[in-house]
């Protein structure tokens, strides 16, 4: 729409205040000083040069950008300006090489979890997710650390970077704790190299190492800073890249137990003194039941016996076909380690929310890395406070002791909710990995969209009417016979 109206101004303002409240509560002047992000010699002075504005305000701003459906450009044009500083300092600001916006996620997201974990009880295991997605940088030439990656639901390789992210879950709210904006730990890969000219003591360089560690090595790296934060977890939920032996070793050295999806690959497995490969040990498994979980074995892994659990999980877009999710906590149940495996789609959740609503990767197009890694941490931020919101508003324990008191925590994940999450995602490419998952998330994402206060969902309000058509057409759909 062209022009506003005093509904969509009067949802803005009430989005403005609940932010700054949010951003209050959270004591995020705080964390920033924490993580160096404060002003720099040159006080961000704005535009007319008689006013000085703080990184808490500039930052401020630009959480909220992405409400006003509008860019920089076109917002320092528009009548608003005046309220606003000039480019250069939000430019100065996303490129400061000294801010650490890796710590500032974790602080931010410690902070949340530390509200979160006392509204469920202590017999919900909380989770570590992991995965990553590819940041498509396709017209791009001379960004810094540009790399040529591997897109996978595409199955192409794209200029980009891999965005490696760990989160955390109670199953229910899903919030990011850290991130790693990788290029290629390869050079020949590489399209531009790291910048000669930034300091080597700053943490912008530090960032610039660590986007070129290998993929496992930059993951361990993640789960150490979060652990070190206090966030702790039981299991680390992961896709079929990561699950191999010496990753789960690690995993397991860093205390974590792991639940995690397999390739039909050649890894193999102690069973009863001799090795067999997922189809050899299916022959071991009863396919004749009408159950949506056939079964599960226990076994060792070959080289470092690494004693797991494999479970055997009907495909339900190919009857003849069959799922195996890992688990090295051999102490849970068949239905549980497929219900906590069900809460790995969050962070696909998270993915799509961050690259449909929130601008991820499309905000803002500098060549430096350091505004790579600064605007990421300004589309978490956001989806952190969002999720927060949706909590307080959905959680009545939030509220207060009496609330805790009367009414019960939020409702986990379903064995039969996790089980349609995890077998209608797959698709006939299931047996060579390639996996077609938008449909999946992009339920789960009006699921996450619908589920938002009033004055938030206002703020979007094409991706309402998108919402609304699709859930009317799954509403329109038969149901099929069992």
């Amino acid at each position: 729409m062209i022009t506003q109206t005093n509904e969509n101004n009067k949802h803005e303002i009430e989005a403005g205040r609940r932010f700054l409240y949010t951003l209050t509560k959270l004591n995020v002047p705080l964390l920033m000083k924490q993580a160096n992000i404060r002003k720099d010699a040159r006080k961000l002075s704005c535009e007319t040069g008689s006013e000085r504005r703080s990184a808490y305000t500039v930052f401020t701003f630009l959480i909220m950008l992405v409400f006003q459906g509008q860019n920089l450009f076109r917002y320092l044009a528009s009548k608003k300006h005046d309220c606003a500083c000039s480019k250069n300092t939000y430019y100065r600001f996303l490129n400061n090489c000294h801010y650490n916006w890796s710590r500032f996620i974790t602080l931010l997201s410690a902070k949340v979890i530390a509200l979160i974990e006392p509204l469920t009880s202590e017999k919900r295991e909380k989770c570590f997710v992991l995965d990553d997605s590819v940041i498509e940088r396709s017209r791009s030439k001379r960004v810094e650390l540009l790399a040529r990656v591997y897109d996978h639901v595409i199955g192409k390789t794209v200029r980009g970077f891999n965005l490696l992210t760990l989160g955390w879950t109670d199953h229910y709210s899903f919030i990011p704790v850290g991130f790693n904006m990788m290029s290629s730990a390869k050079e020949q890969h590489r399209i531009t190299e790291i910048n000669s000219q930034i300091d080597k003591r700053t943490n912008g360089y530090q960032n610039r190492l660590a986007a070129i560690m290998q993929k496992p090595d930059a993951a361990i790296a993640l789960i150490r800073n979060a652990l070190n934060a206090g966030i702790m977890a039981r299991y680390l939920l992961m896709d079929t890249w990561f699950t191999v032996e010496p990753f789960i070793k690690r995993v397991l050295a860093e205390g974590l137990d792991v639940i995690g999806m397999l390739k039909d690959n050649k890894q193999r497995y102690w069973y009863k003194g001799r090795l067999y490969g997922l189809r050899e040990l299916s022959r071991f498994i009863c396919f004749h039941s009408q159950n949506e979980i056939f079964g599960s074995v226990s076994v060792k892994t070959k080289y470092h016996s690494i004693p797991v659990k494999l479970v055997f999980v009907r495909n339900r877009n190919k009857r003849n076909e069959y799922i195996v999710i890992l688990a090295t906590d051999r102490s849970l149940s068949d239905s549980e380690v497929v219900r906590y495996y069900g809460s790995r789609w969050s962070i696909e959740c998270c993915f799509k929310v961050c690259k449909s609503l929130l601008k991820l990767g499309e905000e803002f197009h500098g060549v430096g890395y350091d505004m790579t890694v600064s605007t990421t941490a300004i589309v978490f931020t956001r989806y952190i406070l969002l999720e927060w919101i949706r909590r307080e508003d959905t959680d009545p324990r939030t509220m207060g002791d009496l609330f805790f008191l009367v009414y019960d925590e939020v409702k986990d994940i379903e064995l039969t909710d996790a089980l349609q999450r995890l077998l209608t995602i797959f698709t006939d490419g299931l047996r060579n990995g390639e996996i077609t998952v938008s449909e999946s998330v992009r339920l789960l994402l009006i699921d996450w969209f619908l589920s938002q206060p009033v004055f938030i969902r206002a703020l979007f309000p094409t991706f309402i009417a998108e919402s609304q058509l699709m859930v009317s057409e799954q509403a329109a759909q038969p149901i099929p016979c069992q």
